[in-house]
Formats: structure tokens, sequence, C-alpha cells
């Protein structure tokens, strides 16, 4: 079969990771895979095993920016037929929809109205138009259970229109990779957070429950460096206790030698970094923020879970979770089976051949 595979860039976000895991798991298996980016930047790698295609050096984001882009994508598809266009990220599923290309499917990736929430109440609405315009009567697919529900309430997406495909997740091969060479990483004990300084992921929330919990561990960020993050730690009085240790390409080393991974987001999807964190044996604390943690922390890793914006608990449950034995393996296990790679391709194929 023959897929196409679009995103904005490959600059580093979840998304774009999955989209890329997605498209080099579907070119293993022997299909013809399309990687599309609208543009021509990013720190990730195009999938092995893909073609890959920049539809522009630097993308115009404004009205005509986008049907630029959406011309160039149908020029580049139109003399070759895809089972299945599959693109990520709303810019770049509204450049897939302006292009009108058949069999096109959006993969929803985050919380889109915890996202709105955030936003002032003008651009809320609009934004929430726009939302509504683009997914309201598209086939869509949902990375877990909790954004889909999240498309019906809030958005009015017809439960038929949408089918959940959590993330792959190739456990063999995030193992090898955790196993490499780091010389980079702490000698000493750490705790680790990875993610985009970005509101969403609440790095003033996780340095007011780290400060409050007086923890022995150093805290490493994976995240590039910024002045507003800088002058946050300042203001903790933690610039000796924390460590900036930019993006990682292969952040799999950290994670396996972290005593523990802090996930503090007001929102998220299905947060690839709990999973990946859990397959390299590290423990985990998350808000329980809509979606994905819930689902991923099952039985007895849910003690992990605390309420959102709440330093105090995170505090408590962070030095918890660093006095108390590792989960049992069994537990792990039960909590990665539903994200094994080749569940997720299995259901891509299933898609293609029904939209064919």
């Amino acid at each position: 079969m023959k897929f196409a595979l679009l995103t904005t860039n490959l600059a580093g976000g979840g998304a774009e990771k999955a989209l890329a895991k997605i498209a080099g798991g579907l070119a293993a298996r022997g299909h013809e895979v399309d990687f599309i980016v609208c543009e021509d930047a990013g720190k990730y790698p195009p999938p092995a095993g893909c073609r890959f295609h920049s539809l522009a050096a630097r993308a115009g984001h404004g009205w005509l920016g986008k049907r630029r882009l959406a011309w160039r994508l149908n020029s580049l598809l139109a003399s070759n037929r895809h089972e299945l266009l599959l693109s990520t990220l709303p810019f770049a599923d509204e450049v897939a929809a302006l292009a009108g290309v058949p069999r096109h499917v959006c993969r929803i990736a985050n919380t889109l109205s915890a996202e709105i929430a955030r936003l002032p109440a003008a651009k809320a609405q609009r934004r929430a138009a726009r939302y509504r315009a683009l997914y309201g009567a598209r086939p869509l697919v949902a990375v877990s259970q909790g954004v889909a529900a999240d498309l019906q309430a809030s958005f009015g997406v017809d439960a038929r229109q949408v089918r959940v495909i959590a993330n792959p997740f190739d456990f063999a091969a995030i193992r090898a990779l955790a196993a490499e060479p780091c010389p980079d990483r702490p000698r000493q004990p750490y705790v680790l957070h990875v993610g985009r300084y970005a509101a969403q992921k609440r790095h003033d929330l996780l340095l007011a429950a780290y400060a409050e919990a007086k923890l022995p561990q150093l805290l490493v960020l994976l995240t590039p460096p910024e002045a507003g993050l800088a002058a946050l730690v300042a203001r903790h009085g933690l610039e000796r206790r924390v460590a900036i240790a930019n993006f990682q390409a292969n952040p799999y080393p950290w994670m396996a030698g972290a005593e523990l991974l802090v996930l503090c987001s007001d929102h998220e999807g299905l947060p690839n970094v709990l999973i990946e964190a859990l397959a390299c044996g590290t423990r985990v604390v998350s808000t329980d923020c809509p979606c994905g943690p819930r689902e991923i922390l099952v039985g007895e890793l849910a003690q992990g879970l605390v309420p959102c914006n709440d330093a105090a608990a995170l505090a408590q449950a962070m030095t918890a979770a660093l006095a108390a034995p590792k989960p049992s393996s069994a537990a792990v296990a039960a909590a990665l089976s539903p994200y094994d790679a080749e569940r997720a391709l299995d259901a891509w194929e299933a898609l293609a051949r029904e939209c064919s």
C-alpha cells in the first residue's frame, strides 16, 4: 500500500515524533511511504525508508501561505495515488484540507478544548470555530480515548467519525537506545522533565513543587535554554539545583538514568514521555490532566497521578515516588501493552484498506 504522512515540520514535538515513527514502521512493513513536511525545519531526522519531501524552506502561516502549500501538496500527490493521506497538527491539517486530497484523515494528538481554554475569550471563540469547521465532518483518528471524547463533547464531532489509534512504541528499540553511551548525563542522582518550555508544560508548577519538596536529587530539564525559563529558575533560587540540558535527539539514556520522570502539564493528548520512561524502567509521576495519563497509569501506577495545578500535591507525590520501590514488572507490562507498535501499525493498515 501507499501512504502519505504530512506534518508542519520536524521541530521536536511529540506529535511530529510519533508521526515519524508511524511512517518508519509502515515503511519497514514494505509499504511505500511519502513523509511530507510543510517547512524544512526541525531537529528530528526524516524517518528511514521513506521518501522525504519539504513543501517550502519556510512556510507562510497566513491565508496565502497555506494555499501555496496546499497547491504544492496537491501537485506532489496528484500523480501518485495513496490509499491514505494522514496529517497531524492543525496547521498541516488545514493545508491538507485546502488541497482537497482524497482519502485524507486527520490525526488529533492533543486535547483541543484544553488548548482553547488557555486563550483570551475572543481568540478562543475564533479558534473553536476554526476547529469545528476543520474537523466537524472529516474522518479523524484520536491518539487516546480522552481525546476522542473531547472531540465529541467540545466540537460536536459524531462518534462514528472518530477512531482511536495510539502512538506506536517499539519498546526493544527504546531500550537499545537507552543503553547507548551518554557522556553528558549527570553523574549525580537526578529527577527528569522532558518537554519544551511552553505554558501547557507548566515548568512553573514543576519548579515550585521541586523547591517545596527540597529533594536532594538534581532537577534536569530536557528543553532548549530560554531566558524566561532561566528567570523562573532564578526566581526560586534554584540555579545550583536545576540543569537545563537542551533538546536531546535521543532522550532515552537520560530517562533510563533518572530516579524519577515528572510530567506536570495542564493538558496532553497521549504523553509519549510517560510510556517511554516506563519502558526505560523509570518511575513516573504525572498530573491527572486531560488526556492520556489516566489511560496510561493504570493499576498500581495510578498512585503516581496528582491533581493539576497543585504544587503541594506534586511535591508530595515526587517525594513518595522516590522513597517507594519501583513498580512491579507486571504492572509496567500491563500499562505498556496497549501501546505496542505492531498493534498501532495493524490499525493504520486496516484504516487504509477501508479508505481505498
